[in-house]
């Protein structure tokens, strides 16, 4: 994870890319390659570890996936507390394209 990040009281914005010798690469698919869903969710997790060591997600309220995400394309993760236990998460490309979005139930979130 490439770490370029912006902090708030209520909000943590980093950028990141996954690269093309992940181990969950090769499998998904070959010849036309795109990241999955289990690693852009252990991105943002990893964000919010960088974010707030303490925390941790312990349940996904929901998740989508809009868009492909290619391995060693640049994207950024924008976290936004809600509250004590809630958390809302949105990935981007750099043409400003969600990749992904949801809501998460976090433990430890102590802003």
């Amino acid at each position: 994870m490439t770490l370029d990040a912006t902090a708030g009281c209520a909000r943590y914005v980093v950028r990141d890319t996954v690269r093309g010798d992940h181990g969950a690469i090769p499998g998904h698919f070959p010849g036309q390659p795109v990241v999955p869903a289990v690693v852009i969710l252990e991105r943002v997790q990893s964000a919010l570890a960088a974010w707030n060591g303490e925390a941790r997600i312990v349940h996904i309220e929901h998740a989508k996936f809009m868009h492909v995400l290619r391995p060693d394309q640049a994207f950024t993760i924008t976290l936004a507390r809600e509250d004590d236990a809630h958390l809302r998460f949105e990935c981007t490309d750099d043409d400003g394209t969600r990749v992904a979005a949801g809501k998460c139930i976090v433990q430890g979130l102590a802003l």
